[in-house]
């Protein structure tokens, strides 16, 4: 993309409220940096991160060097929701000039940081750093083929026996060998940054005499020519140990282009996987628009066209199938201001996904733009939520209901509150691990006031709009007396055809499914919007087409309650989600402390509830549609 193209981009991105007083929400990678030969690099370090126990923490909450003076880089909401904490380094060096051997500091453990530093070896904690926006990173060759795959951030140590030797022991990754990409301007000698990666090392440094400033170390000795290329003679973690931190910096001019650089970054080798997984849905969708269309063209044609030739009372009354209960079809359900609640916030749901997609895919949320996607998504769950109160509104109104501020308030607060409550008490215990992933209480009261100042008052703007419109109308009367369901069929069951209609919507996004839980609980990248809103397009359709069928089938054996089942139909692939979330928890995880799986399934079942929602709303809406097509299109006395 050219830079006239970025500049654009950028603009349009801003003028959509994607940016925050302080800094917040800048692109990233719109305006690349030039870096002449001698320039400073600053390398900043961001949290220590577990797949282990999913609880970051600060850099600087181990005894690792310090700076003369720590200080805070401008985190977006998104980046602070993350448990990003990016700070500033003592590994400062000049562009295109190679360094070897040099000393960052040394310390003496105490007892104390000594376990710290264990305790992090066992958890399997990583060393996340940046250098000009580029995460470090740590090429690993596939085993399986010749291209490299990449590991977020070095280990912080790793555990280990000497030869002979039952002991367990602790080694620290006390050596970096930092290597610097770039791609070389060939009519300046300017340079921008298009790769970082390190090698890590742990090496039990020596040198002669007492330690000072001018001290030369014999393990790693710049004026000999010697470098730390193995970690054969590692350094043990113990109290009372000295340990001397050294780094080496290689500079590598680069094909890669800046506006390509990270491609390597989001390279998905597996991605005949993702081809799979949509021709997998595109078969269930083929299987139900099928099924579908030999409803609305066979079935129903034949229907219409034979109820509409009845002509005596005999005939009338010989009737049978889903026109029989046209005169309770649309009776309103039991329940019906929670069922308008549940349609309203699954609007806002649909709403927020679809614009989140949509700019995902163009290519506005990258992952060079650390928090983008969950910022943009919590700021655009706001401004939907004008949408949420205009469906709920119009639905409680066709319901013959009159205190539409009522049902405003239960739309605003339910999902939200629950949603809140939840997130409230597992930030709660992470706050009590110490970890950076607790949200601080300036960040707590921003979300209180995008709900409170935002979100609640749109909702309220939405549902006037809706309650003034005028009802809208039933296609048939209502009768006075509900007419007696005649016993169903077992396979009729509520309980059983509600959990039935789950499976097929599960099944078109399960595959994509296994990836989003992957990037996100084993920290990985996750960039194919592309595919994911393929996957998203199909998941609305077969939720539709088998709300439809089922719906059908149900009004034909004259079984009315439509509402409520055709919402629990599409909406009972959660309960298949939470499923598969738990069995990915065990054979994928290898999570051992109880408040890490606390926070795993907390937010699974906030994720869960949202999908139930979102895929509930759409079979309510696609049942809706269908009941009162056809009901129209029969002649009724």
């Amino acid at each position: 993309m050219d830079a006239a193209g970025m500049k654009t981009q950028a603009i349009f991105v801003s003028l959509l409220l994607f940016i925050n007083a302080a800094h917040s929400f800048y692109l990233p990678g719109v305006a690349p940096q030039d870096f002449f030969k001698g320039d400073l690099l600053k390398v900043k370090v961001n949290k220590l991160t577990s797949v282990k126990t999913q609880l970051p923490y600060s850099y600087y909450s181990l005894p690792y060097c310090k700076p003369e003076k720590i200080v805070d880089s401008a985190e977006n909401l998104g980046e602070v929701l993350r448990g990003d904490r990016i700070e500033n380094s003592p590994y400062v060096f000049k562009m295109r000039e190679p360094q070897m051997c040099t000393v960052a500091c040394r310390i003496i453990l105490n007892a104390k940081e000594a376990k710290e530093f264990k305790d992090k070896i066992d958890d399997e904690y990583r060393v996340n750093m940046i250098l000009d926006n580029l995460p470090l990173v740590v090429p690993i060759k596939r085993l399986d083929m010749d291209s490299l795959m990449y590991q977020h951030g070095f280990f912080v140590g790793l555990k280990g026996q000497y030869t002979g030797s039952t002991d367990m022991k602790y080694f620290i990754q006390n050596h970096l060998t930092f290597i610097v990409k770039y791609h070389k301007d060939e009519e300046t000698s300017a340079a921008r940054i298009v790769g970082f990666e390190v090698s890590s090392f742990s090496v039990n440094h020596k040198y002669e005499g007492e330690w000072d400033d001018k001290t030369r170390l014999t393990t790693c000795d710049p004026h000999a020519k010697r470098t730390v290329t193995s970690s054969d003679n590692p350094l043990e973690v113990e109290d009372k140990k000295e340990i001397i931190f050294t780094y080496d910096v290689e500079f590598q001019e680069s094909e890669i282009k800046w506006a390509s650089r990270w491609d390597t970054y989001l390279y998905m080798p597996d991605d005949q996987i993702h081809w799979f997984s949509i021709v997998n849905s595109l078969m269930i969708v083929l299987f139900l628009s099928g099924m579908v269309a030999m409803i609305m063209l066979r079935t129903l044609y034949r229907d219409i066209s034979k109820y509409n030739q009845l002509e005596t009372q005999e005939e009338a009354q010989e009737e049978t199938g889903w026109k029989l209960v046209h005169g309770d079809v649309f009776r309103p359900p039991t329940n019906s201001n929670l069922l308008c609640v549940y349609v309203g916030t699954g609007v806002q749901f649909l709403g927020m996904i679809l614009i989140t997609m949509v700019f995902a895919a163009l290519g506005f949320l990258s992952p060079s733009n650390r928090g983008g996607l969950m910022t943009a998504m919590l700021l655009l769950w706001v401004f939907m939520g004008v949408f949420a109160g205009y469906a709920s509104s119009r639905l409680y109104k066709m319901f013959k209901g009159t205190e539409w501020k009522k049902i405003t308030l239960q739309t605003a607060f339910m999902f939200p509150g629950i949603l809140f409550a939840i997130f409230f008490v597992l930030n709660a215990l992470i706050w009590g691990e110490e970890s950076s992933g607790a949200v601080p209480f300036g960040t707590m009261l921003v979300l209180v006031l995008l709900w409170f100042g935002i979100s609640v008052p749109l909702v309220f703007v939405g549902s006037y709009v809706g309650f003034k419109k005028p009802a809208i109308e039933d296609p048939v009367k209502t009768n006075k007396i509900p007419r007696q369901i005649p016993e169903q069929a077992w396979y009729m069951n509520p309980f059983f055809s509600v959990l039935i209609g789950g499976i097929l919507p599960f099944g078109a996004v399960f595959i994509e499914l296994f990836f989003i839980l992957t990037s996100i609980w084993l920290n990985q990248f996750y960039y194919i919007f592309g595919f994911l809103f393929l996957v998203f397009v199909i998941l609305i359709v077969t939720c539709a087409e088998i709300t439809v069928v089922l719906c059908y089938f149900q009004l034909c054996s004259e079984d009315y309650l439509w509402w409520w089942r055709s919402y629990l139909t599409s909406g009972s692939s959660a309960f298949y989600l939470f499923l598969y979330a738990a069995f990915y928890f065990f054979t994928k995880l290898d999570i051992t402390k109880p408040v890490s799986g606390a926070l795993y399934f907390g937010y699974m079942l906030i994720g869960s509830f949202g999908f139930f929602l979102l895929t509930g709303t759409i079979g309510f809406y696609a049942c809706f549609w269908f009941t009162r097509l056809i009901y129209s299109s029969v002649k009724i006395d």
